[in-house]
């Protein structure tokens, strides 16, 4: 994007990283297709918090479109299910704690972005949680400028993993 800060994602691999990633599925169906396995779910959350932390305490909540719609009216007043909310947690200054915050992933509407974005479901999944992490690490995309920045990031980062630049085609989130 012209304009944009050139932002880096950390340069060494981080195997030092203490993640515990507590996975919760909400899900009344089978849908096991669409769904990503915590190791890839850990690998994607380790190269967005790339050199920032050395322990961190994440959820990820998996959903269907119910409970996404409910949590969006809720907290965004928004109609409707979205595809990730990010609920950063904030510790007391005086009790630090590793906790990152909670990521809520709607399944369904993963796999249905992905196919219309003709993209794979996975490369969906890497970006959604990539992006949802540089949101609870404080990144937003409310004015140009911060979505220029968080948008670089996130390219970087999933180039990193192997994927394409989410924001090559379309800009979708």
């Amino acid at each position: 994007m012209a304009g944009c800060v050139d932002v880096e994602p950390g340069q060494s691999e981080r195997a030092d990283l203490d993640l515990v990633l507590d996975l919760q599925l909400a899900l009344s169906q089978s849908q096991d297709a669409d769904l990503a396995v915590q190791t890839d779910l850990e690998q994607w959350v380790s190269a967005a918090l790339e050199g920032t932390m050395d322990e961190v305490e994440l959820t990820i909540r998996l959903v269907e479109n119910d409970e996404s719609a409910a949590l969006n009216q809720q907290y965004r007043n928004k109609p409707g299910p979205t595809n990730i909310l990010s609920f950063p947690f904030e510790a007391p200054p005086d009790m630090p704690l590793p906790l990152l915050g909670d990521l809520i992933i709607c399944v369904p509407l993963v796999a249905q972005e992905a196919r219309a974005q003709g993209k794979t479901v996975r490369a969906h999944w890497a970006h959604l949680v990539v992006h949802g992490v540089l949101h609870l690490r404080g990144y937003d995309h409310i004015d140009d400028s911060d979505a220029c920045e968080m948008e670089d990031l996130e390219g970087k980062i999933m180039a990193y993993l192997g994927f394409d630049d989410p924001y090559m085609d379309d800009g979708l989130v």
